[in-house]
This record gives structure tokens, sequence and C-alpha cells, in this order.
């Protein structure tokens, strides 16, 4: 009878385990390695597996999405860089903070308070050693110069950026930078590379201060020069070399994680400054696309990717880390796709900064062997907010009510357990703050025009005529059909929802 029993309780629990391609599984620790890649700026037609039109060669990237599984329908919270960083690190969409449009610049003070629970925080608390490599772009602690109102200006909204003039880049930092928001580690840059100051935090201060200064690369037609703003500088920044080099610190820390640190679970958040501008491909990438400089620095990302991925191997780590890839929003590539007929971001309508699908629906590729099925692609409609779930649920941590409140977990589809998450809607935001809501196949835009780079940016209400957009992204996924006035039951029922999301503090 107890033999019975056994044989029984053994067939429910391995009913109940994740598929897996092989009938052998070693033991796999209970906390994984993760290693997130963040791509700046790349379209979800960029990689090759997704686009078979593209102009560019992508096999590291792919070989990511056979070896694991692949989000279709994967979205960024906002459709451009600062608050999409927010929303990663702290599971909550960014128009929640005083980060109502736009994005930070080099000068300005920390978006995410101290007191805000961060992914680095969780995994920290719970045993992980955690770094980060890359661009920041979530504002820095730096000091007030005397007689500048810059900290009573951002009190409440950020309509007003800061300056040189505003803050003293060169003394030491304040409380707030990002080894107090969870990391154990950080290097890499302030913000994007064509925003001043130009140069290497290491920790809380900087690897050379910006004693120097670069002049401005001019926008030439074909980014030839590459495109940077003036201001300061470390005397020995190399625009071109800043790719190669965060890739050169994100696989020592694999490496010295592999060597000392033995069973210690490590975070690594990689997020990289390309394909986004300055276009810096090096000479060994140059002309290796059919998609110019662009291109080019396209199959260099790619590398980069696949230089983690080695780096893993050689210290016996791929087995147990998950590793996503994704990006912080779509292409910004106008006029390449006009030039080299390349489609970064696909079919998809608009592009980086815009409220249409090309602005936000972005490649997102998850590999962890022997627990995610190999070759396998979701429908799921998820969005980069939701790390800070899916960190929890891997570790088996309960977050706090008040953490994450726009997260959910896809753990049960990244592991084939099911289709589908028990979300009830996505919310997107343009750059300069034009919301959408997307439930099942519906998809409300508040505004019209584009809300970002495509022109119109914003177009004025006729009397009479529809206030918004709505599109079945199922039926009309180029967003063509504006069924704003024949369904307005679904306007109702969408605009009641992002009501809601506003006002209850939350979208679980």
């Amino acid at each position: 009878m107890l033999l019975r029993l056994f044989l029984l309780l053994s067939l429910l629990i391995a009913a109940c385990q994740p598929r897996t391609d092989s009938s052998e599984v070693d033991d796999i620790p209970d906390h994984p390695h993760i290693v997130y890649i963040l791509a700046d700026d790349l379209g979800w037609g960029d990689i090759s597996v997704q686009n078979p039109d593209s102009k560019i060669s992508t096999p590291n990237i792919d070989r990511l999405a056979q070896e694991g599984i692949r989000f279709t329908d994967m979205h960024t919270p906002s459709s451009v860089c600062t608050p999409t960083r927010y929303g990663i690190l702290t599971g909550e969409y960014a128009w929640r903070s005083r980060l109502k449009r736009g994005v930070l610049f080099g000068y300005d003070l920390p978006l995410i308070p101290e007191k805000k629970v961060t992914v680095a925080d969780l995994l920290q608390r719970n045993g992980y050693y955690t770094a980060g490599v890359g661009k920041w772009h979530l504002g820095l602690p730096y000091q007030i110069k005397e007689g500048s109102d810059y900290r009573q200006r951002h009190q409440d909204s950020i309509t007003t950026l800061g300056t040189s003039g505003d803050v003293d880049i060169l003394t030491a930092f304040e409380a707030g930078g990002p080894t107090d928001l969870g990391f154990d580690e950080y290097y890499g840059i302030p913000a994007s590379l064509d925003m001043a100051p130009y140069g290497y935090i290491e920790n809380n201060g900087w690897e050379t201060p910006p004693t120097d200064s670069v002049a401005a690369e001019e926008r030439s037609p074909d980014y030839a020069k590459g495109f940077w703003r003036g201001g300061e500088a470390s005397p020995d920044f190399d625009h071109r070399q800043v790719l190669p080099k965060i890739t050169e610190r994100a696989v020592q820390v694999i490496e010295e994680h592999g060597q000392t640190r033995g069973n210690e679970p490590l975070l690594l958040y990689f997020p990289l400054n390309a394909p986004h501008t300055p276009w810096l491909p090096t000479e060994e990438f140059r002309g290796k696309s059919k998609a110019g400089k662009y291109g080019d620095f396209v199959v260099m990302v790619d590398d980069v990717v696949g230089q983690v991925m080695q780096a893993l191997d050689e210290q016996g780590m791929t087995d147990n880390t998950l590793i996503i890839f994704t990006s912080d929003n779509g292409a910004h590539i106008d006029h390449v796709g006009e030039e080299y007929q390349h489609a970064g971001n696909a079919d998809w309508r608009g592009q980086k900064a815009d409220i249409h699908e090309g602005g936000h629906r972005v490649p997102f590729i998850a590999r962890w062997p022997k627990r995610i099925p190999t070759n396998q692609t979701s429908s799921a409609l998820g969005c980069l907010t939701d790390l800070m779930a899916t960190a929890a649920a891997i570790i088996g941590d309960s977050l706090a009510a008040e953490v994450g409140v726009d997260s959910y977990n896809l753990l049960p589809v990244m592991l084939g357990e099911q289709q589908n998450l028990h979300r009830e809607a996505v919310v997107h935001h343009s750059l300069d703050g034009m919301f959408s809501v997307r439930k099942g196949d519906w998809k409300l835009i508040f505004g019209l025009g584009t809300g970002g780079f495509t022109q119109p940016r914003r177009e004025e209400v006729a009397e009479g005529e529809p206030t918004g957009k709505l599109y079945n992204i199922a039926e009309d996924p180029g967003e063509k059909n504006n069924l704003y006035v024949e369904e307005s039951e679904k306007v109702e029922e969408l605009t009641t929802v992002l009501s809601q999301y506003k006002t209850e503090g939350r979208s679980r």
C-alpha cells in the first residue's frame, strides 16, 4: 500500500514539472543566474529570426531564440529610454513618477527614490550578487550648485532639465546612485551616448572625472560622423570605444563571478548604448550589413550577445542562467528605411517615441537551458515591467502590495505551463506623454497624432470628430482602420481601465 502511494505521488510530482527537451535533467539550483541584456533603440524587425526581410544578419540573437522562447507581443512601458528603464527596474510605469513625458539628460538627478524597491534590491536581499554594466540614464546624485533652484524645479515635474550650471559633477556624489538602488557594483555611462557629461561612472563616482570637454559632432545624412551634443568629458573618453569597453566589463563580471563566487547567484543588468545614435560600428563591423552604419551597429550588438553567451559557456554557467535579450523601445531609423529598404520595426506602424506599435513593440527572447523549452514562440501580451514579478517567482519571493505594481509573472509562459498571463491590459506611453491602453486585441489611443517623432506629433480635434483612435490589433496590425466611432462601448471600457489604473495606483 505504501509503495503504491509512493509511486502515485511520484507520478503526480513528475507531471507537474516544467517541460524540457531532455529526459535527463540535472539538479538545478533554485536561484539561477539572471543576465538581462537591454539593447537601445533596436526594432522588432531588426533581428533576422523575426524578420525574414531584414537587411541585417543576427546569428547570435537568432541562436538565443532557437534555444529558448521568443515573445512576439512584448512591449516597453514607454517608447523612449528613461521611462522604460524605470519600469524594468521598479516594475511600475514611469508616469507614476515625476517623469510624465520625455527623458532625463546627463545632468539630471535620480528618478528612482532610494526607498523604492528595485529588482536589484529584491535579488540582493535573496543572496544574489548584483552587477550593472552599461547605460544608466536614470539620473545621478550630483551635488547642487549654490544658488541653483534645480531641485525645486524638479520636485513635481521634469519640464525643465538640469544643466552643467545646476550641478557640480566633479564633487562627490550624494546618496541615490546605482549602488544605493540594489547594485553591488555598477560601471557605465550616465545617459545616452549623445548626452554630456561623457565619462564612466564606477559605483558611486567617476572612473576618470570629466575635467575636459568635447565639441558637438553634427548629424550628417548617413551619420558618418555620428551625432552627439558638446559638453564636459573625461580626458580619455572615446565615443567609439564605449560598446567594446562595456562589453569587456560585462564579460569580466561573468568571468570573475564564475571563478571566485562559486554557486552564489548573479544578476547582471547589461543595458547597451547601441544601436542608439551615434552609430559607431568599429572597423571590424563596417559593411557587415545591408543597412548602412545603423545595420552595422546592430551586427555589433549581435556580436556582444555572442560574447556574453561565450563567457557563460566558458564559466560553466550556461545551464543555470536565465538570459533575457530585449530592447528599450522601437527603432529610430526613418531615413534608413527609405535609403536601404530595411524595416527596422517590421510592418508595425511608427517608430521610437511614437504611441503606435513600432514605438513600443520590441524583441524579447529568454533562454534557460533545461527549464525553458527550445525553439518556442509566445503571443502572450507582455511588458518589460514584468521583470520584477518574474524574478520574485523564480526565487519564491512574494512581492509586497506596494512593490512592482505594474508587474506580472512571465515564468509560467516561459516554462510552457500556460499560454497567457492573468493580465487585464498594458498601458503604453509616448515621448510627449500620450497614453494608450491595450486589452486583448483592442488598443485605444487617447489623442490624435503619434505623440512622438513621426509627424504630426499632435493633431487638433475637429468639432464632432473622434478625440482618439481605436484599433483591433489582431485584424488591423498596421493600425489603419480607426474604429473609435463604431465601437463606442469598447472605447468606454478601455477608458475605464486606464482611469482605474491611475486612481488605484496599480494595474495588478
